[in-house]
């Protein structure tokens, strides 16, 4: 299934500083690309989703590349999500970012050992969405939950999809919650 696309967006943040302190002087970069495609099963009730899931395998490497081509520094965390226009279900957007997308993520952000964060919903056109944030090659390592809110102001259209990958070059500013570090990250799980 051809997507049908409408636009593409690219949004980037800079973090330099939380609570008047620049922490080791590495700002936080945060990069999101999105694009909006016309959902190709609005109004009805599919069972087979299977089509929509090839889809996000033609979609996934232009979504991801405008990533790796936007970011410089090295990432280390990675979250998914899809905006939903109301003519659709929550299922067609998670067709989208399933493991065919996920995989093409991981290679274009130079590998990734962890499963990749991610968020659904059905919005009414405007709608932000919190996309989550962690690291990308163990989940577990605390200084990497975040997460980016985005808001696309004339989208989705109710018959739309917004299909979102956003990544991140640090862990947050000044985080100071103990648990595993990046820097202790081992093994095939990220964990051993």
């Amino acid at each position: 299934m051809e997507p049908e696309i409408r636009k593409w967006y690219l949004v980037k943040e800079t973090v330099e500083s939380a609570m008047g302190r620049a922490d080791n002087g590495q700002p936080l970069v945060k990069v999101a690309s999105a694009v909006v495609i016309k959902n190709p099963v609005a109004g009805r009730y599919v069972e087979d989703l299977s089509p929509m899931v090839e889809m996000s395998g033609i979609l996934g490497p232009k979504l991801v590349g405008r990533l790796a081509e936007a970011v410089t520094e090295p990432i280390e965390s990675y979250g998914k999500a899809v905006l939903i226009g109301t003519n659709g279900d929550q299922e067609q957007g998670v067709a989208l970012i399933t493991t065919v997308f996920g995989n093409l993520f991981r290679e274009q952000v130079g590998g990734g050992k962890a499963w990749i964060s991610s968020m659904t919903k059905v919005v009414p056109t405007g709608a932000s969405i919190d996309v989550p944030l962690a690291h990308k090659d163990a989940l577990y390592v605390r200084s990497h939950y975040d997460g980016m809110t985005l808001t696309f102001p004339d989208a989705p259209y109710p018959d739309e999809l917004v299909m979102i990958a956003v990544v991140a070059t640090r862990g947050r500013i000044n985080a100071r919650l103990g648990g595993p570090k990046a820097s202790e990250i081992t093994g095939v799980d990220g964990l051993s």
